[in-house]
This record gives C-alpha cells, structure tokens and sequence, in this order.
C-alpha cells in the first residue's frame, strides 16, 4: 500500500518520503480501516511514540498521521461495535503506525461511526481538535454557564474549537493571537479579541479558565489571570507556574467514542465548524507539509 513514512527524528517534515509499506492485519479487538481522509499534527513528528512501540523499541521506519476518516475493512477477533463497510472516523494509537497511508490498523474502542453526512475530510480534521477542546473543557476544566473562558491561539485548529464549544455551553470567551488572526477568532465564537502582538494580556482581567495552547512565557503569565477556584488547562506542557488560587492541567487527549459522537452530532446540526486550510491528495501529502507559507487551518490529505 503507499504510505508517507519518517526514519529520522531530527528531519521533521523534510524527513518525510512517499513509499509502498505493506498492508497491516487487525490484532484482537482492532479493525482495518480504508483510510478516505487523513489529519497530520506536525508536532507528533517530536512524540516518542512517533518513533518506538509501547516497549519503548525502535519501529522506524514509521507512518504519521493519527486522525483518520475511513471505511472498516476488516475486523479483528474479538471485535464488536463496528462492521465492515462502516464509515467511522477517530483517532488510530499513538506507538503504532498512523493514517497518512491507504490502510491503518486501529483499535476499536477509538472509533466512532461517521454520519453518511458528514464528509470524510470534515471527519478528518475532527478527532484530535473536537476531542482535546471538549476534554480540556469539560473533562478538566469543568466548564458551566456563565463562567469567562480565555483561549490562547483561538484562530488555530484546537482554539477554533474550544471557542464554539465554550460558546454553546454558555460561557465568555475572550480569544487571542497574532494580528491576522482577529476575524478568524471572532468568527468562530470569541466574543472578545486580544491581539498578543500589540496588546496587553493582563488587560484580560481575571477569567474563570484558560485554555492554553502555546505555552512559554504566555502560559506562565496566564496563570495569573486565574480568578480563585478557575482553571489553567494547557496541552502544551506541564505548567511551571500555577495559579496562586487555583489549578493547573496538563493533559494529552484520548480517543473517547461517546465524546467523538457528540462532536459529530454538532457538526451535522451546524453548531460546530473545524477550520480546514487546504486539501491534497496522499500523492502531494510530503509537499503539502512543507509549505512555503504559513498554512491557515488544518491541512487533510485525502485518500482512495
């Protein structure tokens, strides 16, 4: 089958190659999935399990790529909830080969089916940005109606998100970024903006959450814009400084099917939009992430 493959973990996406891999089989409890549509996060490129198995061993050369929306091609022993034929969409694990390919191998339990509706690229471009926004949220930040939410990046694929979500559940959302990102951010829920290139980020007060997605010094000032008792939930690292009255939340998304259905169930009734910047075909996938601009929203490759 054609694959896009890494063998180098200091290349990044230049280290990227199209090739022929073979075909994977379904484990217990897994299912083969004619992959139709693929998401790519280039930050992966710097995640072990990028580059070794749950052993911590060696299993380059290995296959990016970890959103995927498909059809089930076969199924494993053991497996129940799905059938072949079944469109699904989801998130393939994290130390096995991903979804930039023709076929991928994926556990069950980290599917969900995908409406006859919804495109395969929209289903593409929903599992890692639709399920890190409703787990920071809701899982971790116990969101409710009437609290103030501060989104760091909320032009961006995940920050888009968090916005719409966090706007439906009945909260304010105050958005940041760069300049060029304020129609972005407002359009896709923030009632306010706050450009982090011209403006002060302590003009925001206190909020009850921050969601961050950059990390550095904006993460570490954000913590002190939590009012008592809120939240700083950030995936971009374990946070080095925390709210003096309040906590603080580094997590990694999980596949969660339940969770992946509700996503679904916005996206087909309109509450809910992910931001796709561009489409390639798997044949142009190695130049698509290497462009020669800056890419806004989320690049999906499509397969078959």
């Amino acid at each position: 089958m054609k694959a896009v493959t890494v063998t180098d973990p200091n290349a990044g996406t230049a280290g990227m190659t199209l090739g022929e891999r073979p075909e994977p089989h379904a484990a217990e409890n897994d299912v083969v999935v004619r992959v139709r549509a693929s998401g790519f996060t280039p930050g992966e490129l710097t995640w072990p399990g990028t580059w070794t198995d749950r052993a911590g061993r060696d299993r380059t050369p290995s296959i990016p790529g970890h959103e995927l929306a498909g059809v089930v091609a076969s199924l494993g022993y053991g497996t129940t909830g799905l059938t072949v034929g079944q469109r699904v969409f989801g998130l393939a694990d994290w130390t096995r080969d991903g979804t930039l390919a023709e076929l991928v191998a994926v556990e069950a339990r980290n599917l969900a089916p995908l409406p006859a509706d919804v495109d395969f690229t929209i289903g593409a471009s929903l599992p890692i940005s639709g399920l890190t926004a409703w787990q920071g949220l809701f899982d971790h930040g116990r969101l409710h109606t009437g609290q103030s939410v501060l989104v760091h990046g909320a032009a961006g694929g995940v920050g888009s998100v968090v916005s719409q979500l966090a706007r439906e559940a009945g909260a304010h959302i105050v958005g940041t970024g760069r300049t060029a990102d304020r129609a972005a951010a407002l359009e896709f829920g923030a009632h306010e903006f706050l450009d982090l290139e011209a403006d002060d980020l302590g003009d925001v007060g206190q909020v009850d959450l921050v969601f961050d997605v950059i990390g550095g010094d904006i993460g570490a000032r954000s913590a002190a814009l939590v009012r008592p008792g809120g939240v700083l939930v950030t995936i971009a690292a374990p946070p080095e400084v925390r709210p003096a009255e309040g906590r603080a939340v580094f997590f990694v998304v999980e596949a969660d099917r339940a969770q992946l259905a509700e996503l679904a169930a916005r996206v087909r009734d309109g509450r809910l939009r992910t931001r796709i910047g561009a489409v390639h075909p798997l044949e142009d996938a190695v130049k698509a992430f290497n462009p020669t601009a800056r890419p806004t929203g989320k690049t999906i490759i499509t397969i078959g």
